[in-house]
């Protein structure tokens, strides 16, 4: 959509993107590989430039999103959709992983959201998981509204009652990830990522981003 690339143009420069791979490539390969088995299917929603899908492993990985400008950045082992996150064009039971960050606040009503996190349950394998990073307005909200596209105000409790509501199980939630961003808090360059991931205990100070897994039962429940 022509108004997202305007707006990622303005957003982010080309040295942005480079340093936000780099530190991607850190974050996947030193902490959020654990919850992805190489051997699964692997469904990126809304993946933006591909920092993520790109730098992460799996057996086959799919990414969706309205960006039609995204295409471009993504590598050739990642099958690309352009679109809408509220009807995912794969079948039932498909995926064993979703993954998402700082997605669902630029949704344009919780209805929406409720759409999403319903697609994301239908495509999910029994015992398939969402794994979801967001920004958390109960520890950033005055630069949560920094952002022109934030529309949804999410915290780490209220998107944990979202994920139930779509019948999913919560089996990780941390309040206090990352920090809000690559420019406060932290300089945080490549090394002080690494480190920062090693230390959960300077997460309680820096961290204004959650962590949310949520798990699709392996039996459900009968309408």
């Amino acid at each position: 959509m022509k108004k997202i690339n305007e707006l990622y143009k303005i957003r982010f420069s080309n040295k942005d993107n480079e340093q936000k791979n780099k530190l991607w490539f850190i974050l996947c390969n030193n902490y959020l590989q654990k919850y992805i088995p190489k051997n699964s299917v692997l469904l990126e929603i809304a993946c933006g430039y591909g920092e993520f899908i790109n730098n992460i492993k799996a057996k086959k990985k799919i990414a969706i999103d309205l960006n039609d400008d995204a295409k471009k950045y993504i590598n050739n082992d990642v099958s690309f959709y352009n679109s809408s996150a509220s009807v995912i064009s794969l079948n039932n039971n498909s995926v064993d992983v979703c993954f998402s960050s700082n997605f669902f606040e630029h949704l344009p009503n919780k209805e929406t959201l409720d759409d999403v996190l319903q697609e994301s349950f239908r495509v999910l394998k029994p015992g398939g998981v969402y794994i979801s990073i967001q920004p958390n307005i109960r520890y950033a909200p005055s630069l949560y509204w920094d952002y022109y596209d934030h529309i949804i105000p999410l915290s780490d409790k209220s998107c944990t009652e979202a994920f139930k509501k779509s019948g999913f199980i919560i089996k990780k939630n941390i309040p206090k990830f990352l920090p809000w961003s690559t420019e406060v808090n932290l300089p945080f360059k490549c090394l002080s990522l690494w480190i920062y991931l090693k230390l959960p205990f300077l997460w309680r100070f820096f961290g204004k981003q959650f962590l949310l897994i949520a798990q699709k039962p392996m039996k459900l429940k009968n309408v």
